[in-house]
């Protein structure tokens, strides 16, 4: 008996305990100790997740998100951090779904996230859906960001309508593969093909393919390897019309001098044939590279205008593109294409087109289809461009499209983009212009100087190309040093004037039609020269009065040299109807074209002090020679000393 009792009590304490328990589990702050559990873990998955995404364990980063969002349904922090990585990582489906369940589940998440759900939702297809957001909610947000959005939201919506139905195709025949290829550049005779190609590491180097007649496609692809691939990272090579010159970017470097040290600079190799070896490559000058970024080079036909990328001061914000142009044998200060090219956002890969009137460039500051998208504008003055016009769907996508080249018949273009792959992992492929965009129709003149008497070639000479009708200076440029060729493209379907000059030469002076024909096959013309002395031609009485010589790399008088140049002028002060012409030369180390640029400023520089001594700067004449006659053997450093040299001459 005593025991049933004691059983009953100990029920009927049981149960009140229960019924306390459920009282008190009623009350507000009951919870409060269990839900700061909660969020100590969604905390701490929060943790992991940012330490797995740097750790570049992305999957196992998502995942550790996704637990801790379950953990606390209402933690913003860990729905942003989770969408912004799937729309970095291109899956802007789930980023749509991320930020739409933050919009739901989140203290004025509607707002907080409108904007990034808007976005992703844009990206990954569900323009209409996109839109009634943007419709329904316009009175809250009116602002330029919204507005923004809505200008890109009908812009993608247009041109998927508007599509192409040619798409895009993958140079899968030897140029893809599993690692991203970007900066396709292709010569104007299409038998080689130039690309940059990124390994697992990150390191980017210069690949280089041939045509393949058989199958319309490349063989032979391999990297180019010294002297132009380094331990250092090499991207973005651009290759001249003529195929003796090459730019490329360098990063990583290390030097004692301001221009050169760090970051990434603009290079350049030379070779005097397509069949012979390059020269060692050379950083451009403090002109062109500064301590900021300097890369994606790419240069006119004409090799007057580089073309290049960087975020330097007086610039529109983010990268850049800049453009200088080389007059007088310099490289002048590089000028910024300008607002209508340029925005805050980042502007990169510029490509003149050959016809060098039409500019590629890719950009993610301009209205368009997705993150860097393929623009295009057309020159209208010298340094005056139209407003850039976005190249649409298919070419674009809402992934990223980051670089470009034009065939010479203006028909295809080739670029880098990573939309069958992971962010980043991009592929280069090609496609037909559509005809509204195409370039101007241009093709080529080739061939030879030589000597009409000797027959021999000649590798210094200036060429000028003339509108034959109105007389206008379209191009000026040098002969090769190496083979005496040159190579100069031309818009169809204009009759020009061609005249050239070489030292010891009658200047040469030639017509000829460029006509629809030569898009085909490019017109193969020789220029002959008689010599200046040639039967009853009256010479021309040139003194050479003055040499002076400089050390390696140095541009600066000294007084003695400032002394010598009036004591050599003097006698001629008073005599009428002198013309007197400064002449620089240099060695043969380095590049023609920085060794063009160093003769020149020697000579400008003398020619400025034969200015102080009394002569009208009508009668001079300076002109930078490069490595062009010699004196003396280049092959040892006597003779390369005296071939550093300016020479005054008297013309009577």
């Amino acid at each position: 008996m005593f025991v049933r009792i004691l059983i009953i009590l100990y029920c009927i304490f049981f149960c009140s305990l229960l019924n306390a328990q459920d009282k008190l589990e009623q009350l507000p702050f009951y919870k409060i100790p269990f839900h700061n559990l909660k969020v100590k873990k969604a905390n701490s998955l929060y943790t992991q997740a940012i330490k797995l995404w740097y750790e570049k364990e992305n999957i196992l980063a998502c995942n550790k998100m996704e637990q801790s969002i379950k953990k606390n349904p209402l933690f913003s922090d860990a729905y942003s951090q989770l969408g912004r990585w799937y729309f970095e990582s291109h899956e802007f489906y789930k980023a749509s779904v991320i930020f739409k369940k933050a919009s739901q589940n989140c203290p004025n998440g509607k707002k907080q996230f409108a904007q990034p759900y808007v976005q992703s939702l844009l990206y990954s297809g569900e323009t209409n859906m996109a839109l009634g957001i943007i419709d329904d909610n316009d009175p809250t947000y009116k602002s330029e960001s919204w507005g923004l959005l809505r200008e890109k939201a009908y812009f993608i919506k247009n041109s998927i309508a508007n599509e192409e139905k040619q798409l895009p195709i993958s140079l899968v025949k030897g140029i893809n593969t599993q690692f991203p290829e970007l900066f396709p550049t292709v010569t104007i005779d299409t038998d080689l093909f130039y690309f940059t190609r990124r390994d697992n590491t990150g390191n980017e180097d210069l690949y280089i393919a041939k045509a393949d007649d058989s199958c319309e496609g490349w063989k032979s692809i391999q990297k180019m390897g010294s002297p132009f691939n380094s331990p250092s990272m090499e991207s973005a090579q651009f290759i001249s019309a003529d195929g003796h010159y090459l730019f490329f970017t360098r990063c990583e470097n290390r030097s004692e001098n301001g221009w050169a040290e760090g970051g990434c600079d603009l290079f350049m190799a030379y070779r005097i044939s397509k069949d012979s070896s390059w020269s060692i490559p050379q950083p451009f000058g403090a002109t062109i590279n500064t301590p900021a970024y300097e890369g994606m080079p790419t240069l006119s036909a004409d090799n007057k205008e580089l073309y290049f990328v960087s975020d330097r001061e007086g610039g529109y914000g983010g990268l850049d593109i800049w453009i200088s142009k080389f007059e007088n044998g310099i490289w002048q200060l590089p000028v910024n294409a300008g607002g209508n090219i340029n925005t805050a956002g980042n502007e990169t890969a510029p490509f003149i087109n050959i016809d060098n009137q039409t500019l590629y460039f890719s950009s993610n500051g301009h209205i368009g289809m997705g993150g860097y998208d393929i623009y295009m504008c057309k020159r209208i003055k010298d340094t005056v461009w139209s407003k850039p016009k976005n190249l649409g769907s298919p070419i674009n996508t809402v992934y990223d499209e980051m670089s470009t080249s034009v065939s010479l018949d203006g028909r295809k273009l080739f670029f880098a983009s990573d939309r069958n792959g992971p962010a980043g992992d991009y592929d280069i492929f090609v496609t037909p212009i559509p005809e509204q965009i195409k370039p101007i129709p241009v093709s080529y003149l080739t061939g030879f100087v030589y000597d009409s008497i000797t027959k021999d070639r000649l590798n210094y000479t200036s060429i000028c190309i003339m509108n034959a009708l109105t007389g206008d200076t379209l191009y000026k440029f040098q002969g090769n040093r190496g083979d005496a060729s040159f190579i100069i493209t031309l818009p169809i379907d204009n009759t020009y004037a061609i005249s050239t000059f070489s030292i010891g030469h009658q200047d040469a002076y030639d017509t000829f039609n460029f006509d629809k024909q030569y898009v085909k096959e490019p017109m193969k013309k020789n220029i002959v020269m008689l010599p200046s002395d040639y039967k009853e031609i009256k010479p021309i009485n040139d003194s050479l009065i003055l040499r002076l010589h400089f050390g390696l790399n140095k541009i600066e008088l000294t007084e003695r040299d400032k002394i010598a140049i009036h004591t050599a002028l003097a006698p001629w002060i008073e005599e009428k109807g002198i013309l007197l012409s400064v002449y620089g030369y240099t060695d043969n180390t380095g590049t023609p074209i920085l060794n063009e640029e160093l003769s020149y400023k020697r000579a400008n520089l003398v020619a400025k002090e034969v200015v102080l001594s009394g002569f009208n700067e009508l009668q001079v004449q300076a002109k930078g020679w490069g490595e062009a006659n010699n004196i003396a053997d280049n092959k040892v450093e006597e003779g390369r000393n005296r071939n550093r040299r300016v020479e005054l001459i008297i013309k009577r």
